[in-house]
């Protein structure tokens, strides 16, 4: 089963210097109880991806084709906003980076969470009950005594804890984690780690993992899709990806992950060239203009390649390294 499928989805926003390409033909699944990993450079379109799912694109972005499939049946991008309304939180779920944009610092802790259970039809009560059992699952000290406190009155890590019990409330089909543990230290990002995958196997729901932190995404996720430039150019399951990468992009960003530097430098590696301006998407592949490994195939239009079942390349070069793996 698959929660959620995007086939060929293309975005589009208008602006004062002409139409920008924000995605394009974007195709990836998130399969039933399984975490996948997005990841690419700040500007490859993620926050793009998240809004075009939940349906909060702005008003001069629109998907001019390519379809979102939830749960199998619903196309998310022919819904009504009184559709996605019903959709988001008690089967779509997100939890974002800063836990203080998701918290209301003039309400207390219990009333946020008791306001978000309005579609319930519970007794207050019983919503209060609830949310001293969510809080208590993401370990919460004396989560009850927690529930009349303000956000202010918490630590940055249980400030995300508590968005994460937040967001998770419902028990949603899929969430949404847009760089959770970005704002955190180390020692907090890898409790969260820990409590997210905790969470998700009790739930029992998918996660769409957003970050830039390749060692997170290795730790959490069992997928990974990266993504240049609007455009996805490897996915496959993490051991795939991580261990025989087949995207120059992909090889690039493992290279420069600072957690595979074996010795002491003061300039980390990096991958020289800018993202192209989207208003005028080159013809070819995308990353060409930065790649090393350029040659004259790369200025006709690319197409996703096979790898192996459940790993596929947006580069011509994957046929010539099987090609070469063969004769070897």
């Amino acid at each position: 089963m698959t929660t959620l499928s995007v086939s060929g989805l293309n975005v589009w926003f208008s602006t004062e210097d002409g139409p920008l390409h924000a995605l394009k033909d974007v195709t990836f699944d998130i399969p039933e109880r399984r975490i996948v990993g997005i990841v690419g450079e700040s500007g490859c379109g993620k926050s793009t991806l998240i809004n075009a799912i939940l349906g909060l694109l702005a008003d001069n972005g629109e998907i001019r084709n390519g379809e979102i499939l939830f749960e199998g049946q619903s196309d998310l991008t022919k819904l009504t906003r009184r559709e996605m309304q019903d959709l988001r939180g008690p089967r779509i779920s997100t939890v974002f980076q800063d836990p203080m944009g998701a918290l209301n610092p003039v309400l207390s802790v219990g009333e946020q969470m008791i306001n978000i259970q309005y579609r319930s039809g519970q007794s207050k009560a019983e919503k209060a009950a609830r949310a001293i059992e969510m809080l208590k699952l993401v370990r919460i000290p004396d989560a009850d005594s927690a529930l009349n406190r303000y956000p202010h009155q918490f630590s940055g890590g249980m400030k995300q804890r508590i968005a994460i019990a937040m967001s998770l409330m419902m028990e949603p089909a899929l969430l949404i984690a847009d760089e959770p543990t970005t704002a955190l230290d180390a020692t907090l990002e890898v409790a969260t780690i820990e409590l997210l995958q905790d969470l998700q196997e009790q739930i029992g729901c998918s996660v769409m993992f957003i970050s830039h932190h390749l060692g997170v995404i290795a730790e959490l996720c069992q997928d990974v899709v990266v993504m240049y430039a609007g455009e996805v150019v490897e996915r496959g399951t993490v051991r795939d990806v991580f261990h025989d990468p087949r995207h120059p992009y992909t090889r690039r960003l493992l290279e420069c992950d600072p957690a595979r530097q074996t010795e002491r430098t003061r300039v980390l590696p990096t991958i020289p060239g800018e993202i192209p301006d989207l208003r005028h998407r080159p013809e070819g592949c995308v990353f060409a203009p930065r790649c090393l490994e350029r040659h004259p195939g790369c200025d006709m239009a690319q197409s996703e390649r096979m790898v192996a079942p459940g790993h596929a390349a947006r580069c011509n070069l994957v046929d010539q390294s099987a090609a070469e793996g063969e004769s070897a």
